[in-house]
């Protein structure tokens, strides 16, 4: 998929791959395996912006943490433009049931957490601490709606 197409129909919470598509290189030398992890990787959908139009809208993934026990030190996001080479594959979509908690409400909002479900949403929110946080149920109907526009992955 383009990264349009990715904009267009992944759900906020999937899961989203993208590549080069260029075959994995041996593990020595390790610097060219590190640029091929660069360009093929995964990560979670936590944000769109814009409007779909290429040139002025991205999205961003939630790529990896680091840390120590309970301790995050560092958070990798990458924004990919529409008009980005790379290809995305949706590898999974978020679970009918799973409550999405958002940073904030409206067109700014950023994916802060994919729970299994309400309480566990609620549990989450009490120990983290986001003021304005906006809790959002993924429901049968989001996913039929991807179902009938052809959007299943």
């Amino acid at each position: 998929m383009s990264a349009l197409a990715i904009f267009e129909h992944a759900p906020i919470g999937a899961t989203v791959a993208w590549s080069d598509e260029t075959p994995r290189p041996p593990e020595r030398p390790s610097r060219k395996l590190a640029a091929w992890k660069n360009k093929n990787s995964q990560g979670h959908l936590i944000r769109k912006q814009g409007d779909g139009v290429a040139g002025t809208s991205s999205f961003t993934l939630h790529e990896a943490d680091f840390g120590d026990g309970c301790v995050i030190a560092i958070r990798v996001h990458r924004t990919f433009l529409l008009g980005s080479s790379l290809r995305f594959t949706i590898v999974e979509r978020p679970p009918v049931g799973a409550v999405r908690v958002f940073d904030r409400a409206g067109d700014h909002a950023e994916l802060v957490h994919l729970a299994p479900h309400r309480a566990a949403a609620q549990h989450w929110l009490s120990e983290h601490g986001y003021p304005n946080a906006v809790l959002d149920e993924v429901t049968a109907d989001v996913v039929a709606a991807d179902a009938v526009e052809g959007r299943a992955a």
